[in-house]
C-alpha cells in the first residue's frame, strides 16, 4: 500500500475559503451540510486532478469515497483543498480583446419615435408630428454620439410620414366632398 502524500488530518493548505480561524468553533459554511450537487462538484475536481496527473489512482478511489459518504462542506474541502482548482470552480478570466464590444445605449428619443408612430392610428393622425420631430432629432443625435436606435428612429420618421400623409388625404377628400 503506497503512503499517500496528504492525508485529512494533516490539515491541508485551504486558501479558498478561511472558515474555521485558528481556535475557534466550527460555523459558517464548512459546518452546513453539503448537497448532492456540492459532492459532485467536489467528485469533478478530484477527476481534473487525477486527469492532470495530481492523484494517484488509489489516492483518487479513496477520496471519490470519502467524499460520497461527507456530511458537511468542511469535509468536501478537506477532500480537494489541496488542488488547484479547489471546491468551487472559478471563474474563467478572458482578455478583453476578446470579449464582445459593449453595446451602445439606444437613444430614448428613437424609442419615442417609434412609439409615436404607433400610436398615430389610434390618435388619428396627431402623433405624427412628434413622431416625425422625434425621429429627425433622434437620427442626428445617433450620427453625432454614435448611439443604437438609427432603426427605430427610421421606423417612427417612416409611420410618423405615412400617418400625416394618410389624414392629410383623407380631410382634403372629406374637404372637397364637403364644398361640391
Amino acid at each position: 500500500m503506497s503512503n499517500p502524500s496528504w492525508q485529512p488530518w494533516q490539515g491541508a493548505p485551504q486558501p479558498w475559503h478561511p472558515w474555521p480561524p485558528h481556535g475557534a468553533p466550527a460555523y459558517g459554511p464548512p459546518a452546513m451540510l453539503a448537497s448532492d450537487a456540492d459532492r459532485e462538484r467536489a467528485v469533478d475536481v478530484l477527476r481534473a486532478g487525477y486527469g492532470e496527473g495530481r492523484l494517484q489512482k488509489p489516492e483518487f478511489d479513496r477520496r471519490v469515497e470519502r467524499v460520497y459518504a461527507a456530511r458537511t462542506v468542511g469535509e468536501l474541502a478537506l477532500l480537494v483543498g489541496d488542488l488547484p482548482q479547489g471546491p468551487l470552480a472559478q471563474p474563467l478570466a478572458v482578455p478583453r480583446t476578446f470579449l464582445p464590444p459593449p453595446r451602445p445605449r439606444t437613444n430614448g428619443k428613437a424609442v419615442g419615435a417609434v412609439i409615436c408612430g404607433v400610436l398615430c392610428l389610434p390618435t388619428f393622425g396627431l402623433a405624427g408630428i412628434p413622431a416625425v420631430v422625434l425621429g429627425q432629432t433622434a437620427r442626428s443625435e445617433i450620427q453625432r454620439t454614435g448611439e443604437g436606435g438609427d432603426g427605430l428612429a427610421l421606423l417612427g420618421l417612416v409611420l410618423g410620414w405615412m400617418s400625416i400623409t394618410f389624414w392629410t388625404l383623407v380631410l382634403t377628400l372629406m374637404f372637397a366632398a364637403a364644398v361640391s
